[in-house]
């Protein structure tokens, strides 16, 4: 049985005091690695003991990966959904890493959530993935539909197709992006409706609704514009079909005033209310979903992924992600501006969050810091997470006896110290790297 989530929206803590203050708010989702079960945010624990539903939403498990899911980000999971008391936590059907042992290749990190091709050998292990999370978690899992700004050649599945199969299979809910849906109609051509059509309705556990841009012909889901009206029509769709169980407004960026926030909210339950009223008409059940292009068997029968399927799959994604971030060429089949459009969106993101992150480095480099990192970033693929790309940064400017302002090198060695030890670590020769920085050091 669905839990009746209401309307909610992404909790961030930017935005915690309009939150809390905000009329109407069933529930809130907020990113689970950027909390702490042992020291959850004040405002969340008042939003949970007031009766609140907080849901955990995942961005790092990478399920739609060649590798079987890592042990501890799971417990992580597990972890956050126990403190926050969430009835359900949610993921992403996205690769976000790639190489390693699969290939006998350097481990790359996306730092983002990039497309699965929908092929047969994607969708067991993707299957295979979502068992062993189940098993792992104390709640139920449900995953999201993410936006691409690129496609896979030789796709096997339609989109409403994979996700069918990928619920009939494991038992999975869904959780459905309506922006995603309408991201994938204006980059790859994809029919919003025909993708409804084909979700197995019942599997909903809730919609996202977000915002973005359109540049060049491209839509880019940024989580910092306003919702336009033609997610708002693709949400209305959505709702003529099924009452969904929840809805969230998702907002990362650029947070406006509360007063556009809860007007954002407002068209929301006015295109929900418009869906309801067009199923009410309609007075009849919603159209079967389209099936499977093969009868899925039960659960339990479904044998795990060959390993041959994980190897193929991991050589296509390390082939992919390299071309992304390490400046390889574009694997065949790919239409190559699209994975020029996507490599620079992924270095400017980069760039963002190690400033987030790791803001005493970019007000060091003031101006200077957006070209140097996307410089480093352009001879330096991320092989951990962004605190660690972060140190890496800064170990690699002062390895170069940079800044050149030796006040301000001093406060980046410092820094530097602080979080990584007196020593650096590089990747190269032990004596050219000792040479190196005892000159940056010295340099003051």
């Amino acid at each position: 049985m669905r839990q009746r989530l209401g309307t909610g929206i992404g909790w961030r803590p930017e935005i915690a005091d309009a939150v809390e203050a905000m009329p109407g708010i069933d529930w809130v989702e907020v990113v689970a690695e950027n909390v702490c079960p042992g020291h959850l945010p004040e405002s969340l624990l008042r939003l949970r003991d007031r009766g609140v539903t907080v849901v955990p939403h995942g961005v790092s498990l990478g399920l739609g990966g060649a590798d079987r899911p890592d042990p501890g980000r799971l417990d992580a999971l597990a972890e956050r959904a126990a403190a926050l008391r969430a009835p359900l936590v949610t993921e992403h059907i996205a690769f976000v890493r790639a190489g390693g042992p699969l290939t006998v290749s350097p481990r790359l990190e996306a730092g983002h959530l990039l497309p699965v091709p929908r092929t047969r050998d994607a969708l067991d292990v993707l299957c295979e993935n979502v068992r062993v999370a189940q098993d792992a978690l104390p709640v139920p899992l449900a995953l999201e539909n993410i936006a691409a700004l690129l496609s896979w050649p030789g796709d096997e599945l339609t989109e409403g197709q994979f996700l069918y199969e990928l619920a009939d299979r494991t038992g999975v809910r869904l959780l459905i992006d309506v922006a995603n849906l309408h991201t994938n109609h204006v980059n790859r051509g994809e029919d919003p409706a025909e993708a409804l059509a084909a979700l197995p309705l019942e599997a909903i556990a809730y919609v996202h609704v977000a915002g973005g841009f359109e540049r060049d012909g491209v839509w880019h889901d940024s989580h910092a514009h306003p919702v336009p009206r033609p997610v708002l029509d693709i949400l209305a769709d959505l709702a003529s079909r099924t009452s969904p169980p929840g809805v969230l407004l998702e907002r990362d960026e650029n947070f406006p005033a509360p007063s556009e926030l809860r007007a954002e909210l407002d068209a929301v339950r006015e295109a929900l209310d418009k869906g309801a009223a067009r199923r009410s008409a309609a007075a009849r059940p919603a159209a079967p979903p389209t099936p499977a292009p093969t009868p899925a068997p039960a659960p339990d029968s479904v044998p795990p992924a060959a390993g041959a399927a994980r190897q193929r799959l991991a050589l296509a994604q390390t082939a992919l992600l390299s071309a992304l971030v390490a400046g390889t060429p574009a694997p065949e089949g790919f239409d190559r501006v699209r994975v020029g459009v996507q490599a620079r969106a992924l270095a400017a993101k980069r760039a963002d969050v190690v400033a987030k992150v790791a803001p005493e480095v970019s007000a060091l480099l003031g101006a200077r810091y957006r070209p140097a990192f996307l410089a480093y970033a352009q001879a330096h693929p991320m092989s951990g997470g962004y605190r660690q790309d972060a140190l890496d940064f800064a170990e690699h400017l002062l390895t170069a006896g940079r800044p050149e302002d030796a006040r301000a090198r001093r406060e980046l060695r410092e820094w530097w110290r602080e979080r990584s030890g007196s020593r650096p670590r590089s990747r190269r020769p032990a004596v050219r790297l000792a040479r190196a920085t005892r000159r940056a050091l010295l340099r003051r």
